[in-house]
């Protein structure tokens, strides 16, 4: 058999499995951008710090081609050599947020713990309502109401595990088998004849629930400083409390949670977008008959389990309501609590709970290497300058929508940290009051929170359901995520932007 050359080894083990047009274009990133800044002359800096944002954006946009922790940080690494930025400077970013890094470490997988919980109460949900419109109101607002007290991405994970848990026993049983059956739920080919019509109206309302759901953690996660990744950090910056941070957000965030609830209900009703499709009854049998199985099996230990995860959700929820200490402090807390009594006690058993939090805490470390080449090279200072010498009144506006159309191309959490920061340095060098400051603070937060919906780019927790192993098997792509989401982003952004408007 022919081997590959070493050249044709190296090809093929950067980056990995990423097309190789992809990896073409990174490597030209990756040599454009030093004879630049050394063929520029003193513009030179200043220009590829522009093309190094572009650059990095572009991996974010097509992280469903690579994951951007990889190209982000080669162009990170290489925009330190080259001298856009120093690596002290990075190291101070990421020490100055700090309690963002630790919310992603521990909450996130503290929160993992927790996780039978959850599944057991989203399943109750699932099969105890008959009513879809019903049953995708719960499923959006408890979403909701999660993602304000725990992570977005973690509520996701649950709706996920739940979904393809459903799947898997009715495929399994559409294709003739019994429960304790191997079975290849990606292969339709041994479902049964009668079966298949069910099986898609059940696809269809799966991805349905599941969208739903999705848009609540949105809905929830803009209203705390826990909800998502940036808003902890945007908090710190203004110096608000967990409190204090609900109460200056509400203003946009409660219209808007009124507005997408309303949206949901009207979106099962006129079943328009790719809404409203019913379980099939055939499908529900089988799956309260596998839920009833299942509860029978559940031994005394599995129930004193829940009721401790249960206890503990008050604590975490009373903790952090009053701030009683930083939010990933708190999150350690839930792990020790929730590991101790309930027997989790060999490393193994703990690593796992590490891994959905990891690879993003690293990638948002990158952010912070971008973000530093922003400042030491000035980059948004003139974008800056001339939002700030508008009218005073229309700043805010304009900063939600800067916000919002960057967030949908790009990250949310990469679009907050770069303005926040630009924002909090015209606040300290006296360039704006501390009045105003709040006032583009709850723009910039809302901003990149809820026009972000739009695409699954923006949203932590919609790449993370489309990367996902239920995405295929309920045929949910980027373009059908897009379409389903139009509704949401059209009301959500536009009930966001008259609110900052006219109510801040």
């Amino acid at each position: 058999m022919p081997t590959d050359t070493f050249s044709d080894a190296f090809k093929r083990n950067f980056l990995g499995q990423a097309p190789q047009w992809y990896k073409n274009t990174i490597v030209a990133f990756l040599i454009i951008n030093p004879l630049l800044v050394f063929g520029l002359g003193d513009a030179g800096p200043f220009i590829v710090g522009w093309c190094l944002i572009g650059e990095f954006i572009f991996t974010l946009a097509l992280a469903l081609k690579c994951y951007p922790l990889q190209p982000g940080g080669l162009l990170a690494i290489e925009a330190i050599i080259i001298g856009l930025a120093d690596s002290h400077t990075v190291y101070e970013e990421a020490a100055a947020n700090f309690e963002v890094i630790l919310l992603l470490i521990f909450m996130v997988a503290g929160i993992y713990f927790m996780k039978d919980l959850l599944l057991f109460f989203f399943t109750k949900i699932l099969l105890g309502i008959r009513s879809k419109t019903l049953l995708s109101f719960l499923f959006c607002i408890i979403s909701a109401i999660l993602s304000a007290f725990l992570d977005a991405l973690t509520v996701t994970a649950v709706l996920i595990s739940v979904s393809v848990g459903f799947y898997t026993i009715y495929h399994k049983v559409a294709s003739g088998k019994k429960i304790h059956h191997s079975h290849d739920y990606s292969d339709d080919q041994t479902v049964h004849a009668y079966h298949r019509k069910d099986l898609e109206a059940f696809r269809a309302f799966l991805r349905s629930v599941i969208m739903h759901g999705a848009v609540g953690t949105a809905l929830g996660g803009v209203c705390t400083l826990v909800g998502e990744p940036q808003n902890l950090l945007i908090a710190t910056k203004a110096g608000w409390n967990f409190i204090e941070f609900f109460q200056v957000m509400s203003p946009v965030t409660m219209p808007v949670l009124v507005c997408g609830l309303i949206t949901c209900v009207l979106l099962e009703k006129t079943k328009a977008f790719g809404y409203g499709t019913l379980l099939p009854e055939s499908v529900r049998n089988i799956l309260e008959d596998y839920e009833r199985e299942e509860s029978s099996k559940r031994t005394t230990r599995d129930k004193a389990a829940l009721v401790t995860q249960a206890i503990i959700a008050i604590i975490l929820v009373i903790s952090l309501a009053t701030h009683v200490a930083a939010v990933g402090l708190v999150g350690l807390m839930v792990i020790v609590l929730l590991t101790a009594f309930n027997g989790i006690i060999e490393e193994h058993q703990l690593g796992h709970a590490f891994e959905e939090a990891l690879p993003f805490t690293a990638l948002l470390v990158v952010f912070f290497s971008i973000v530093a080449v922003i400042h030491e090279q000035h980059l948004f200072t003139p974008i800056i300058d001339a939002v700030l010498a508008m009218e005073i009144s229309a700043q805010p506006p304009m900063f939600f929508i800067a916000n919002g159309l960057l967030s949908m191309i790009s990250d949310n959490v990469f679009v907050a940290t770069v303005y926040i920061n630009e924002v909090k340095m015209a606040l300290d060098s006296g360039a704006i009051s501390r009045e105003h400051f709040e006032k583009l603070t709850i723009a910039i937060n809302t901003g990149t929170n809820l026009p972000s919906v739009a695409t699954p780019n923006g949203q932590a927790a919609f790449l993370f359901l489309l990367t996902s192993a239920l995405a295929p098997l309920i045929r949910l792509s980027y373009g059908k995520m897009v379409f389903m989401a139009l509704p949401y982003t059209i009301v959500m952004g536009g009930v966001g932007w008259l609110a900052v408007a006219n109510w801040i």
